[in-house]
């Protein structure tokens, strides 16, 4: 219960940061600034809108997880030009973009597979594999979006690299660093999975989706 609380404060200062310089960027008539971090504010709320509207319960730590990621890519990263200020911005928040999304992808699966109106059982490898390959596929489509958006609008998403201006050395960096953030959480998937005694945060999100959405499922936990 004391992490949970933790995990709610820590993601509500981040919205008030954020809050605080939509409010600095109106009073000095920095309206594009104010958009985007307006945009990025209801990014941020995107995981509430779902549990509401679905039902669903999201552990608080995904939460957390999932808006300071949103916060340091979009916040820091556009709107304070980190990219640009940190050379190694870009690749830790990718690495991160890759294990958040095999921590989705594993468990998609996984809670398929503990579901019983759904005649699914997979093995732990394949289950393991999936999750990378989701993470990997989404890493793929991001960097399509990156690319449209600086064809069709003029940006500066692919952040071309000195001797590189097309921006393809980003790009595959980017996809390597975001391939082996998911190889990370696979690997700790599959060893959760053949060894589920070992307490890990990958069997603690999974018990606790479980038990705060029982009617998703017909077994009883």
């Amino acid at each position: 219960m004391q992490r949970h609380l933790i995990h709610r404060r820590l993601t509500f200062v981040l919205q008030a940061v954020l809050v605080v310089e939509v409010v600095i960027a109106l009073w000095g008539q920095q309206w594009l600034t104010a958009l985007i971090t307006t945009g990025i504010i209801l990014i941020t709320l995107g995981p509430l809108f779902l549990a509401k509207f679905f039902r669903v319960f999201i552990p608080t730590e995904f939460v957390l997880l999932t808006i300071a990621f949103v916060f340091a890519s979009l916040f820091l990263g556009e709107v304070h030009d980190y990219y640009a200020r940190f050379w190694w911005w870009d690749i830790a928040l990718h690495s991160s973009s890759g294990f958040l999304l095999g921590v989705v992808g594993f468990l998609l699966v996984h809670l398929l597979n503990e579901t019983e109106n759904i005649g699914v059982h997979m093995k732990p490898g394949f289950v393991a594999f999936f999750a990378f390959l989701f993470a990997v596929g989404i890493g793929a489509l991001w960097e399509i979006f990156e690319f449209a958006m600086d064809s069709l609008f003029g940006m500066n998403m692919q952040k071309p690299m000195l001797g590189d201006p097309s921006g393809l050395t980003d790009t595959m960096w980017d996809l390597i660093v975001a391939t082996l953030g998911a190889l990370v959480v696979s690997v700790l998937g599959y060893i959760y999975l053949k060894n589920p005694q070992d307490e890990s945060f990958l069997e603690r999100w999974i018990h606790i989706f479980i038990r705060k959405n029982p009617r998703f499922f017909k077994r009883k936990f």
